[in-house]
């Protein structure tokens, strides 16, 4: 008799298959109707929709690396097996961590697509101030891994002080 699916692997493919669809659509979008580096002003000095293609990590981080393309193949694989291992340990009434957990392993699948069809990102949100600094571009699936990792720092960060409080008690 197969056993029933644990309620937090559907809560992950349910994040995931969110996550991957809406990064997906929007960068299909963007490469499809945009010319690289077209900019488009959403909120005047503020905000644009800019096509970039990102070969490197994070704010392009290792963007001339000559081992960049091993190193993106291998480490999203290693990551989100860590993440699987991660989430069996997890509780399945909390929902916060199995979020925050679902999220990343989302975002690194969204981008990791990106590189096995593309061979790079497609980052397009680009927020700046007015003609002045901008904050490197991004996508959906970046912020699915910031907004990830966040919520896991306020989760541990959380039960540190939880702890904390109840050894003084």
């Amino acid at each position: 008799m197969i056993k029933s699916i644990n309620k937090k692997y559907i809560i992950l493919l349910a994040v995931v298959a969110f996550l991957v669809c809406l990064d997906q659509a929007t960068k299909t979008y963007i490469h499809t109707t945009f010319q690289l580096h077209e900019t488009r002003p959403v909120i005047a000095d503020y905000f644009n929709i800019s096509y970039v293609r990102n070969e490197g990590a994070a704010f392009g981080f290792l963007n001339q690396a000559s081992f960049r393309h091993v190193f993106f193949l291998i480490v999203p694989v290693i990551a989100m097996i860590t993440i699987l291992f991660m989430l069996y340990g997890v509780k399945d009434d909390d929902r916060l961590q199995i979020l925050s957990l679902s999220s990343i392993f989302g975002g690194a699948l969204g981008n990791y697509i990106d590189r096995l069809k593309l061979g790079f990102v497609v980052d397009f949100l680009d927020f700046h101030w007015k003609n002045g600094y901008h904050f490197p571009s991004f996508n959906v699936a970046d912020m699915a891994i910031v907004g990830g990792v966040s919520l896991l720092i306020l989760i541990i960060v959380k039960e540190t002080m939880d702890e904390r409080a109840m050894a003084k008690s």
